[in-house]
């Protein structure tokens, strides 16, 4: 069982011009929640050039590696809301169509030849690129190829241009990527790596396939895990119920398509008006009305305080602790090989999904951070001192922004230091062991077996 969160929520609460601001001040009171800006900061439709603090470090630093973790870009909807027509979104990529990109027409045309492409099992049997007139459920959009061809090209000109983090005769063996088994994931990677690598060459592109939305690998087998997320989403339907203004939200909705409430709220209309939303289509009509902002911004409040209390009631952290431990015990045994010296996997791309990486920054502790938007990033950098080159150091940024120091593993470290990182053993520690504490655990199989105290 994988939990469905509902999509855009807010975690921070912070004033949205507020974002350069690292650390929180616990001080002030949170505005009130505006559902429309976070809408469209959910949608992160591509227009002005993005600012970023990837690879900022002081001079003397050396960057190592580098491994980031991307849910797919803007996507069609994967629900539809009965008797309504479906929101008429065209997939096929056409480059004087906006949003648009200087690479796209060449990413087509590169796509289109990747017969060389090693690809795990059933990968090598999707498209490359999303190719419909009218998009099918849940396939990427121009909009999504686009915001991925900007990552890319972002993270090119920090880590290849600036930091030569991979030379020109680069390899296959430098690289490690892998992506869910869906289209939508395996073309959101494809589309960053045409713009980040030196040159993008189909036989040295060796994607793997990951069965699990959160990439538990072999490790998946975890009862403890399954369990919070009952209880998490038993709190879910419990909040929803005390909603009054929902109800009557979802009441008036079913009226206007002509069936039962409880048939409308299983069809998960957010996913479909957020489509809507995103692509500045107008809200389905019936003869009997149509669907409007107001109900939009009813359900899209909903999902805001959703995620504050989700944040309060720690079901869906003790989750996410257990869910995040397979992909973080092998981000960390990764980055451990290439302190030691290890040339190989400097570059790591995992190509997922918002259950992915929601859990990934609760575990982590980031809890200002908002839901992962359409096309979001969560980068680990490590940096070797180049003054003492046995000690290294991360930093993590999201979206741009460095949340080093709001780990829960490096909060304290940010008052003692003067460097703008965290220690790797600090990083290390707290995967191999402190992410067991709470459960009273030294091991997550124990953990994963053994409630929380």
């Amino acid at each position: 069982v994988h939990l469905i969160p509902v999509n855009p929520v807010r975690e921070d609460g912070l004033n949205p011009k507020s974002r350069k601001r690292i650390m929180p001040d616990l001080l002030t009171e949170p505005p009130a929640i505006d559902p429309l800006y976070e809408a469209h900061v959910y949608c992160n439709i591509p227009t002005i050039a993005e600012r970023s603090m990837e690879g900022h470090a002081p001079h003397y630093f050396k960057l190592v590696s580098v491994q980031v973790l991307i849910r797919h870009g803007d996507r069609y909807p994967l629900y539809a809301i009965p008797k309504t027509k479906r929101p008429d979104i065209d997939c096929m990529l056409v480059p004087s169509r906006k949003p648009s990109h200087p690479q796209l027409e060449a990413f087509m045309k590169h796509m289109s030849k990747g017969s060389a492409a090693q690809m795990d099992g059933s990968l090598s049997s999707l498209p490359r690129f999303p190719s419909h007139s009218l998009c099918e459920m849940g396939e990427l959009t121009q909009t999504g190829v686009v915001q991925h061809l900007r990552n890319g090209q972002l993270l090119r000109e920090i880590y290849i241009n600036k930091h030569k983090l991979l030379p020109g005769d680069w390899t296959a063996k430098q690289l490690y990527l892998e992506t869910t088994g869906k289209s939508r994931t395996l073309q959101s990677a494809l589309a960053l790596l045409y713009t980040f690598l030196p040159d993008f060459d189909w036989k040295k592109i060796n994607m793997r396939h990951q069965w699990s939305t959160i990439f538990c690998s072999g490790s998946c087998d975890c009862p403890m895990r399954n369990h919070y997320l009952e209880e998490e989403q038993r709190r879910q339907y419990s909040l929803r119920v005390k909603n009054n203004d929902l109800e009557k939200i979802y009441v008036d909705m079913a009226k206007i398509v002509g069936i039962p409430t409880r048939q409308l709220r299983a069809s998960n209309p957010i996913d479909s008006l957020l489509c809507y939303f995103c692509h500045n289509v107008s809200f389905p009509c019936t003869k009997t009305g149509c669907i409007g902002m107001e109900h939009f911004k009813v359900i899209k409040r909903h999902q805001l305080e959703d995620e504050r209390e989700r944040q309060e009631k720690k079901l869906y952290f003790l989750y996410a602790l257990l869910a995040t431990h397979p992909l973080l015990n092998q981000t960390v045994n990764r980055l451990q090989r290439i302190a030691e010296g290890k040339k190989e996997e400097v570059f790591v791309l995992y190509s997922a999904h918002d259950v992915t990486l929601s859990p990934v920054l609760s575990a982590l502790g980031i809890t200002e951070a908002r839901f992962p938007r359409f096309a979001a990033r969560l980068v680990f950098e490590l940096w070797q001192d180049g003054k003492r080159p046995k000690e290294h150091f991360i930093r993590i940024l999201y979206n741009g922004a460095d949340v080093t120091f709001q780990t829960s593993f490096c909060k304290d470290h940010y008052k003692r230091s003067s460097k703008p990182m965290c220690p790797l053993e600090k990083f290390v520690n707290f995967v191999k062991r402190d992410m067991f504490l709470i459960f009273n655990s030294t091991s997550y199989y124990d953990a994963c077996r053994r409630r929380a105290l």
